[in-house]
């Protein structure tokens, strides 16, 4: 950069010069060019200065700082051009107003305040004695961009702790209007920004982290931040950082994903997923062992078990016999059966952390936290449980110098607050949602780890936003999942225990009917009809008990769930049909479609077309004179004008015709 500044420098030194050297050779107004020649010098002077410390230069002012001094220069140097004539008839001739001076002199007079302040605020901190900087002439029309240049100049050349308060200012602007964001990023506010959050104090590094996700509010935006390396950053933070630091992470990578989902991939390509996915397990998936999942990159520790007991010498099954003789007969058995010594199962433990975390660095090779001298809290993986408990009600201490807070590690993770272990849960799984929406690849890789399983435990037991991100989640990959066959055989398979735990909380929401977590709900329901066997009889009630609720919207997506379950798309819409007839659906579709809101009435309508085509011999859809409700609707424009009904429509009705008598139909 130092090289673009001195070339940028270059024309207006000379010009400089040149008006100096004209202005000593004027005929006329010798006066007033001697005034322009004195200013002249003395921008000269400052402009060599800049030149001379062009590696400290922040270059975005510098370029507009510089254009309109070179103006000013240019204007100048004719003036005094014009002075220089000889002659009595170039004199006369040539016209220079009085008022020609004092205009000029005030430009330079402005051109010299621009400059100083360029100095002085592209000078390291120590070298500023923390004077106040002021307003340059040139922000006389736009002050905020010049408040812009001040605070990111600072970010590059302030100490820590002043880069904190930069960030956290452009924190502020960025907050309060979009504009002032979008002109952070074109003046070359993110690199810095993302420097700050690699290498700051964890109150820097938060706001960098803030700041980063307020400018991203538009795709255009979010693009220029993604090509300044944000992916990298990020995911170095989320892998090693401070707990506190990684939730504002998370929360910024959702903020940029939702405003840009093209930049989900880049976000994966950097191993964002897993270290998210690392969060909502900490804690999480430990607590449910009922719900482990064996995979090919998971373990089984009875299988480790059954390997260390079959490579044990007769000396150490000798002692093991030595010391089953010993119990007493009232002790309790061992759930191994006595078989393995407590040093031996350590060892066990430790083989079995060490072999999954083998198998983890064939996926990304974890860094290794730095520390100076021995860390006391350091404890191998077979007194690690130990260690726990004996901390685990010890008091909270942010700057403890000796824990690792890893975000791909459980070790250091446990001496956060409740809290923040909460808040770093709910940013996770906001951002888990955002990446994974509409994203096939990213789907997968969250099915085919632990987080589907942990949406599922959260759902069930976390906080009031995770739970709100947990299901908006769970909605995200079901609807991928619904739109791809490989996806929903694979993550949705009836005997799936990740499948069946999401299932299960995912009932209990729409049985219970009485969260926010309602909607998002009944649209992962909706989008896993085509998941469920014909013996799965339970998911069908609770839907069509929703019909009936009195929040319109709430009813809307009841019925549209339920017509993924009647659509001749899927294989067992026959056996739903009945199930929808039988929970008294009919009823309740009848009164939405007569009497509901417009957005109702459609999915509704369409809903009773798919019955009635699907079992149109039903003596339930006679009964409540379903054929009647048919021909009213087909008189009704607003609902034919519908592609799907105005086809569907006709259909309904004849099967209706064919299959119920006049009498049924209750023609009176």
């Amino acid at each position: 950069m130092a090289g673009i500044v001195k070339q940028i420098l270059q024309t207006p030194i000379q010009l400089a010069d040149q008006v100096t050297k004209s202005a000593d050779e004027a005929q006329s107004f010798k006066q007033d060019c001697q005034e322009l020649k004195s200013k002249t010098e003395k921008l000269a002077t400052l402009l060599r200065q800049a030149a001379r410390a062009s590696n400290d230069l922040y270059e975005r002012p510098t370029r507009r700082i510089i254009d309109d001094t070179e103006q000013v220069l240019e204007k100048a140097l004719v003036l005094v051009i014009k002075c220089r004539a000889n002659g009595l008839m170039k004199r006369l001739f040539t016209i220079i107003p009085a008022a020609a001076f004092r205009k000029t002199s005030m430009q330079l007079e402005n051109s010299i305040g621009d400059v100083s302040w360029l100095l002085r605020v592209s000078a390291p901190s120590d070298d500023r004695d923390d004077e106040y900087l002021g307003l340059p002439p040139i922000a006389a029309n736009e002050p905020i961009l010049c408040l812009i240049w001040e605070q990111i100049a600072i970010l590059h050349t302030g100490s820590l702790d002043e880069r904190a308060d930069a960030a956290a200012s452009l924190v502020s602007l960025a907050r309060d209007n979009d504009r002032y964001g979008r002109l952070i990023i074109e003046e070359g506010g993110v690199p810095p920004l993302l420097k700050l959050a690699k290498e700051g104090k964890m109150e820097g590094q938060e706001n960098a982290a803030r700041a980063i996700g307020l400018l991203g509010r538009d795709a255009e935006s979010v693009e220029q931040i993604v090509n300044a390396g944000v992916c990298t950053v990020f995911a170095k933070i989320l892998k090693e950082g401070h707990m506190h630091v990684q939730a504002v992470v998370a929360w910024a990578v959702s903020e940029l994903a939702a405003n840009y989902p093209k930049c989900q991939d880049h976000f994966s390509q950097n191993n964002i997923i897993r270290f998210l996915v690392s969060h909502i397990a900490f804690e999480t998936v430990q607590e449910h062992s009922k719900y482990a999942i064996v995979s090919k990159q998971n373990l089984c520790i009875h299988s480790v078990v059954m390997a260390s007991n079959n490579t044990n010498t007769p000396q150490q099954q000798t002692k093991r016999e030595d010391h089953d003789k010993q119990q007493q007969p009232g002790t309790i058995a061992h759930p191994l059966g006595n078989q393995i010594l407590p040093s031996q199962m350590q060892n066990v433990v430790a083989n079995t952390m060490a072999m999954r975390t083998q198998t983890d660095d064939k996926i990304t090779k974890p860094m290794i936290p730095k520390h100076n001298g021995p860390n006391p809290h350091h404890v191998s993986n077979g007194n690690q449980q130990n260690h726990k408990s004996h901390h685990q009600h010890q008091p909270h201490n942010q700057n403890h110098p000796h824990v690792s807070l890893s975000g791909t590690s459980i070790k250091g993770r446990e001496f956060e607050d409740a809290a923040t272990k909460a808040q770093m849960k709910a940013m996770a799984a906001r951002a888990l949602w955002q990446l994974c929406k509409g994203n096939l690849g990213i789907c997968r890789s969250i099915t085919e780890s632990r987080a589907l399983l942990c949406f599922a435990i959260l759902l069930e037991k976390g906080a009031e936003d995770v739970q709100s991100y947990s299901a908006m989640a769970l909605m995200e990959i079901t609807a991928v999942g619904e739109a791809n066959p490989d996806l929903r055989h694979s993550a949705f398979k009836p005997t799936s225990p990740a499948a069946k735990a999401v299932v299960d909380q995912i009932l209990k929401v729409i049985q219970r009917a009485d969260s926010d977590l309602l909607l998002p709900c009944i649209k992962a329901m909706g989008n896993l009809a085509r998941t469920f066997r014909a013996t799965e009889t339970r998911i069908i009630g609770p839907l069509v008990k929703l019909l009936d609720e009195r929040e319109a919207e709430i009813s809307m997506e009841a019925a549209i769930a339920l017509n993924k379950f009647a659509t001749p798309d899927n294989f067992l819409h026959e056996i739903h049909s009945k199930a929808i007839i039988a929970a008294g659906g009919a009823k309740h579709l009848i009164q939405l479609v007569y009497f509901g809101e417009q957005m109702v009435q459609f999915p509704s309508l369409t809903l009773l077309c798919y019955i009635s085509c699907n079992v149109p011999e039903s003596e339930t859809l006679a009964q409540e004179e379903v054929l009647i409700v048919l021909e009213w609707a087909a008189k009704q424009a607003h609902l034919c004008e519908v592609p799907l009904i105005e086809n569907l429509l006709p259909e309904a009705k004849l099967k209706l015709e064919l299959y119920q008598s006049r009498g049924s139909r209750g023609y009176h």
